[in-house]
């Protein structure tokens, strides 16, 4: 079962592979581009920004697209490590920091911003966009230092969160977030998006920068009181929020004329080829949903009581079955100093719920990194709890701790992909096999 799990990460993998999303979706023809049934006449130059974790396997379906005498301006935005697939790319490249921001962030954000500028009226600004582009592509609103919006970062990530809630806040404290980038944009905007949000709202993927923005400062402030951190971010980004709510800085754009965006793959399209595969594998399989969401440990409860339920009673999916949930599970941290990251919590949360039952589950991140870690998640089966017993970890003590990645490696449980070059969200694998009597 553990074989099964492991295949069935990788067929969700290569379904959300960014480049062959692109392929799919994108055409040129002489001087038309089509993008999923849309055309645009190509009048002047194309200038490429791609930003975020799998901008780089998206740039390099493009530039194999486009004739070189066509492409103006390029900049790739991509996280630390993650530059080795835009080999062979003309185009200025940086790496920066993820999920908190650094140098090269702000380096990006006003490169992006400066090329945004530059595009004239006859123009198209190519934007591929995708996860993480949040923080590797950053320009604090006036006022405001990258050591303040790292600062609010990760109070944010700390909080509990979601991922909406946090970039709703992000978007009021930049000049390049909630569509304002594109705003600066004279010519045609068009924008592949890979989504690594819960619902595939565009307005939330990297914080969308060429998306009208329909949240406001007063969101943002709510937002931030609610988490319990207002008096906690540094005093600028408290200037900013309330200045924006007295209107004395413009809110972001709620309407954007020039701009066409498109969403070419995300958490859906990766859990649909998870189930397919595992049909073909002899499985009954179902996406039993793709917007779960919640805090780790206790969403790892709760699905862990729909497994149980097919494990012992055949339903609502008769053994042998394969389950698929895919969403954004957060990690309420506070004071505690702990290792890990969602997807671990979940994997360690979820053994207690699975002790005992002939069922092997995966929670990963399909980018590869789960939290500030080096690992993508975690693998466990009816018998990790027993192990973890065995290996002297006290499961209650970790998990109250946020120290998953240490309990789970001790149980060799930890699951290690590397970077994947994509970012469609988090994903739940659940491999129920029939009872070890009946096999």
């Amino acid at each position: 079962m553990r074989d099964v799990a492991l295949e069935l990460v990788q067929t969700a993998i290569r379904s959300a592979d960014p480049y062959f999303s692109v392929k799919r979706s994108f055409n040129f023809d002489g001087r038309k581009i089509t993008v999923l049934g849309r055309e645009f006449e190509v009048k002047g130059k194309v200038h490429i920004l791609a930003i975020g974790k799998a901008s780089c396997r998206m740039a390099k379906a493009i530039f194999e697209t486009f004739p070189q005498g066509l492409v103006g301006d390029a900049l790739i935005v991509t996280k630390h490590g993650y530059a080795r697939d835009c080999d062979g790319i003309e185009a200025r490249i940086i790496e920066a920091g993820h999920p908190i921001p650094d140098e090269n962030s702000l380096l990006a954000g006003k490169l992006g911003l400066e090329l945004a500028e530059k595009v004239g009226r006859d123009d198209i600004l190519l934007t591929l966009i995708s996860g993480g582009g949040s923080a590797l592509f950053v320009y604090p609103a006036e006022g405001i230092s990258l050591e303040d919006l790292i600062r609010t970062n990760e109070l944010l990530l700390r909080s509990g969160a979601t991922i909406r809630e946090i970039n709703t806040v992000r978007k009021h404290l930049s000049k390049v977030k909630g569509g304002r980038l594109a705003k600066a944009v004279k010519g045609t905007v068009i924008g592949l998006l890979v989504s690594d949000v819960v619902g595939d709202d565009p307005s939330f993927i990297a914080s969308g920068p060429t998306v009208p923005d329909p949240t406001t400062y007063r969101d943002a402030y709510e937002i931030l009181v609610r988490c319990g951190i207002w008096d906690r971010v540094p005093e600028s980004v408290r200037r900013v929020i309330e200045r924006g709510m007295r209107g004395e800085i413009e809110e972001t754009p709620k309407e954007l004329g020039n701009v066409h965006n498109f969403i070419i793959a995300g958490n859906s399209k990766a859990c649909e080829a998870v189930a397919r595969k595992a049909e073909e594998l002899g499985f009954n399989s179902a996406v039993m949903t793709t917007t779960l969401e919640g805090e780790a440990k206790e969403v790892a409860l709760a699905v862990g009581s729909i497994i149980e339920e097919v494990a012992k009673r055949d339903r609502p999916v008769k053994k042998p079955a394969v389950l698929v949930f895919g969403g954004e599970w957060t990690v309420t941290v506070g004071d505690a100093k702990g290792l890990g990251g969602p997807n671990q919590e979940f994997a360690l949360s979820i053994a207690r719920k699975i002790a005992g039952l002939n069922v092997t589950i995966v929670a990963f991140d399909t980018d590869g990194t789960d939290g500030p870690t080096d690992v993508a998640g975690g693998i466990v089966d009816g018998e990790t709890l027993k192990r973890l017993e065995e290996a002297g970890v006290d499961v209650e003590e970790a998990l109250r701790d946020h120290d998953s990645y240490r309990a789970l490696e001790r149980a060799g449980a930890l699951l290690k992909t590397g970077p994947t070059g994509t970012n469609v969200n988090s994903m739940v694998i659940a491999v129920v096999e029939t009872s070890k009597e009946n096999r």
